[in-house]
């Protein structure tokens, strides 16, 4: 019988480095989903451009995520915590939220916004969307808060709905892309509805 001569910091030190490489190879097959997924539909993508964009075996994706719907809610979880780290603006600062909002809507609003044209067809992108919508609305209602709190419950709900409706991705989707105006001038936008729903004099200067 062959005896374990390795020592413990030995083993560890091999268990880690096997821990990180999986990491690095599941991390690269995201990205290869996502760069799928910005540019296809959904049900073009196929397991098989995954794995070659990754260097990886269709196996190799198969038992890390299970099959394309895993990939998906893996790839939104792993976005979702993203935007969690961007979206640091301080609450009541309305200028700091729209610009963080502004830059986080340029790295994935064209991402968001195609996997919004197929939730129709797709119950898994439905129920994605569906968490994004609600944790964007509770990330406005943080902001925003000295705007809300003081109101009744129903004029919260009312204006809460606008602000939400001010920030959408979809207003972004309409300056940026289908007007082709540049990020300042959608910063501006969101800024002037936001007035409009509160009061302009509650915006400080720049």
């Amino acid at each position: 019988m062959k005896l374990d001569t390795e020592t413990p910091a030995r083993r560890g030190y091999r268990q880690g480095a096997r821990a990180l490489a999986a990491e690095q190879t599941a991390a690269r097959i995201l990205d290869a989903f996502d760069a799928c997924l910005t540019h296809e539909w959904f049900d073009l993508v196929t397991l098989e451009a995954v794995a070659r964009a990754a260097g990886v075996s269709v196996p190799t994706v198969i038992r890390r995520f299970g099959s394309k719907e895993g990939l998906l809610e893996a790839s939104w979880q792993r976005m979702s915590h993203s935007i969690v780290a961007r979206r640091n603006a301080p609450r009541g600062d309305i200028r700091a939220m729209v610009r963080v909002l502004v830059e986080d809507y340029e790295l994935i609003g064209d991402k968001v916004m195609r996997a919004l044209h197929q939730e129709a067809r797709y119950p898994a992108l439905r129920a994605a969307n569906d968490i994004g919508r609600v944790r964007h609305r509770a990330w406005v209602a943080h902001c925003m808060a000295p705007w809300l709190e003081n109101l009744p419950a129903e004029a919260a709900r009312q204006r809460l709905d606008a602000l939400v409706a001010a920030t959408d991705l979809t207003l972004w989707h309409l300056i940026r892309r289908d007007m082709g105006r540049p990020p300042e001038a959608l910063r501006d936008i969101m800024l002037t509805f936001i007035a409009g729903i509160i009061s302009p004099q509650e915006i400080p200067d720049a």
